[in-house]
């Protein structure tokens, strides 16, 4: 690993996305929002998507000649840390860092001419399909085929965990073939195609189970060529590193939760904050926000040196998942009896931690990731 020099102080750029984001979002989407939203048969909101391409969010990692804002990758956590401390609802994750991340990383030039463009603007949604089986995050193994017939490729078989899948208009769909595993676009509508949606704990991030049965796609399908496993495992390094980013923002929301209700709930007489047991929880919140929130933020700092990122990654998003499952919790310890409650928010901030605790990967998972690129 190289010796990198990094600087965590905000530039200019970076203090007005942060800014912008967090004004848009606290005023146009409220948690009462985030429950209508969660609550609706769609899980999603086309004028809320309309609006994130307009103000360049969708293409924000997206190159300018492709029609994106071509910001770097401690803009797009910047985001992310503003979108995880409203829980923002939707595909997001899945189509603009998931989705962008592979066809950034495997598909030709042409490829990328094609399909960025449209999802920077929003008018394609794309959700990566690559998880089969619950805790196997690795990509290297994928139980469905891909084999050529004549011109076409046919593909067979199912996938799990899809953001947005429901949603989507392309599924990028990671399959094994004679020649290694590769990615194919696939038509969410094509014949042999099934999406249904799948229960999960979390609604405000809708996710589904995709089957292709004997799908055929044309060999301009395939993005890129040859096995495409370091492609993807570069993909979920990435997608981990920002994934810990909106963690982060969201621990943070539930520790500031957690202090102004200590500051404003009374019981004998005083606020609870006054309470030893209270103050300890808050400053036990403070520390486990704060360290995540270094590890993430050196993560995505160092995406463009992958020796750095292989060790970073991982380690920022065990760190910021352990952190937002725990601060979450405590939120809700702190609130009390209230805090149980389904008209609560409290709830809403827990189960997108835990989900998202294994949405790339459990703790454990990413430790061992980080072992081998340590070499142990």
């Amino acid at each position: 690993m190289a010796d990198i020099a990094v600087s965590f102080t905000p530039t200019e750029d970076q203090e007005l996305i942060r800014s912008t984001a967090r004004q848009y979002l606290e005023e146009q989407v409220s948690l009462a929002r985030v429950r209508e939203i969660m609550m609706s048969d769609q899980g999603f909101d086309q004028i809320l998507w309309k609006e994130m391409a307009e103000m360049g969010w969708l293409g924000l990692a997206i190159s300018e000649e492709l029609g994106g804002s071509g910001l770097s990758s401690v803009e797009m956590s910047v985001l992310l840390e503003e979108m995880g401390r409203l829980v923002t609802p939707g595909p997001f994750f899945g189509s603009a860092v998931l989705a962008t991340s592979t066809i950034h990383e495997l598909a030709t030039p042409e490829q990328q001419a094609d399909l960025l463009p449209r999802m920077a603007t929003g008018e394609t949604l794309a959700g990566l399909a690559i998880f089969e089986s619950a805790r196997n995050w690795d990509p290297a193994t994928p139980t469905t085929m891909a084999s050529r017939e004549g011109e076409s490729w046919v593909i067979r078989g199912s996938k799990r965990s899809v953001i947005g899948g429901a949603q989507a208009d392309l599924l990028l769909v990671a399959a094994a073939t004679n020649e290694g595993v590769a990615v194919f676009v696939v038509d969410s509508d094509a014949p042999g195609v099934t999406v249904e949606t799948e229960q999960v704990l979390d609604p405000t991030r809708p996710q589904a189970r995709v089957t292709l049965d004997s799908v055929q796609v044309d060999a301009s399908a395939r993005l890129g060529s040859g096995d495409s496993v370091a492609g993807l495992r570069s993909v979920l390094s990435l997608g981990t590193a920002y994934l810990a980013a909106e963690q982060v923002g969201g621990a943070e929301r539930c520790m500031e939760m957690s202090v102004d209700y200590a500051k404003t709930r009374y019981q004998f007489g005083r606020p609870i904050g006054s309470y030893q047991s209270i103050k300890h929880r808050c400053a036990n919140m403070l520390m486990k926000v704060e360290n995540a929130k270094s590890a993430a933020r050196y993560a995505a700092r160092v995406v463009e040196d992958p020796d750095e990122l292989a060790v970073a990654a991982p380690l920022a998003g065990a760190v910021a998942s352990e952190a937002y499952v725990w601060v979450a919790g405590e939120n809700i310890q702190v609130h009390g009896g209230i805090g149980f409650t389904w008209e609560h928010d409290a709830h809403i901030y827990l189960k997108r931690a835990k989900t998202s605790s294994l949405l790339l990967g459990d703790s454990r998972h990413l430790r061992d990731l980080l072992g081998q690129a340590i070499g142990i």
